[in-house]
């Protein structure tokens, strides 16, 4: 009996040794799992609808090899139950990331993050046109004007009030909520612009500093002559002539703007014709910078009256009509 004993325990220790071997060898096979790198070479996007479980996670990634060894994933999870905590959404898994990496990203609901770029000098029927092409977002038509609505805005007028910058978002997102964030920054941006005017300028409200901020965005080609630009405007305000800016023409024209300004539009008596009306246009024409809306708060000590573009961007600033036509003569006309 005491042999039989003897050799039980014997027994009983070697499975349990056994049993311990076989526990620390599985466990540094599914910790070496856990910081192992995905089999991927270039990013991919995973994405994971509402209710989906590890399980399924597992499946997928074992589809796209990301991973061979679905069992070692389960058995971490074992390990580290926190791990399975894992959260709907539109991800991207870099070549690189750790197996660990990408669970942590999917715990905390990292989702891939898209961006967006609305540019100084478009008008918002071309924002519509990148807004609506927007990937993986909700765009409604209206959305400009449901944004002013919400905002206590009932103009009715969107033109030039959202401000141009580079936006984020993530899948699913509506795009209401960039151009809510747009149309805020424009009115701090606007606001800050107003309390640095100039003592002299010839505009009596934000608004009109947000149109003639405009219209310097849409006439430069070089940032460094915007206050200049500006100045020729106040002066000319000042002075009570006419702006006679073809960008204004142009954004009157709309869809019958081809590429060139004709004698019709030109003679034709249009609110965004500064050949014709005095002062500035009802709206504004474009988006403005936050440098054209600064130049046009602060234009240059300069007495211009004129300019002409030179063709590479650059103008020719004037005093008098005399030398504006020699001007013209020698870079528009070639004489």
């Amino acid at each position: 009996m005491k042999k039989i004993m003897i050799a039980l325990i014997a027994t009983c220790f070697t499975l349990l040794t056994l049993a311990g071997g076989v526990g620390i060898w599985g466990y540094k096979v599914v910790s070496d799992f856990a910081t192992s790198t995905l089999n991927t070479s270039e990013s991919q996007e995973l994405v994971l609808k509402r209710g989906t479980s590890f399980s399924y996670l597992v499946s997928t990634l074992e589809q796209r090899d990301l991973i061979t060894d679905g069992w070692k994933l389960k058995a971490l999870v074992k390990l580290k139950p926190e791990l399975a905590k894992i959260r709907s959404g539109f991800y991207e898994i870099h070549p690189g990331e750790s197996v660990t990496q990408l669970l942590t990203k999917l715990i905390k609901g990292e989702e891939k993050v898209f961006s967006v770029t609305l540019i100084e000098g478009q008008s918002i029927k071309e924002w519509k046109q990148v807004l609506k092409a927007l990937a993986h977002s909700q765009f409604d038509e209206n959305v400009f004007d449901l944004v002013l609505q919400e905002n206590g805005d009932e103009s009715g007028l969107p033109e030039g009030k959202f401000y141009p910058d580079t936006y984020h978002y993530v899948a699913g997102d509506n795009i209401k909520s960039i151009v809510q964030q747009s149309y805020k920054k424009m009115l701090q941006e606007l606001d800050a612009a107003w309390a640095l005017r100039a003592e002299d300028l010839p505009l009596t409200s934000p608004y009109e500093l947000l149109i003639m901020a405009s219209i310097i965005e849409k006439e430069t080609g070089k940032a460094s002559e915007r206050p200049w630009i500006s100045a020729v405007f106040a002066n000319r305000l000042n002075k009570g002539m006419r702006l006679q800016t073809d960008p204004t023409v142009i954004y009157g024209m709309g869809d019958s703007y081809k590429g060139n300004i004709t004698r019709k539009a030109l003679r034709e008596h249009t609110p965004f014709n500064t050949y014709r009306i005095n002062g500035l246009t009802p709206t504004p024409i474009a988006a403005p910078s936050g440098a054209s809306l600064i130049a046009a708060a602060q234009p240059a000590d300069v007495h211009y009256l004129y300019f002409v573009s030179k063709n590479d961007g650059s103008h020719v600033f004037s005093k008098t009509l005399t030398e504006h036509n020699r001007a013209v003569n020698k870079y528009q006309r070639n004489r």
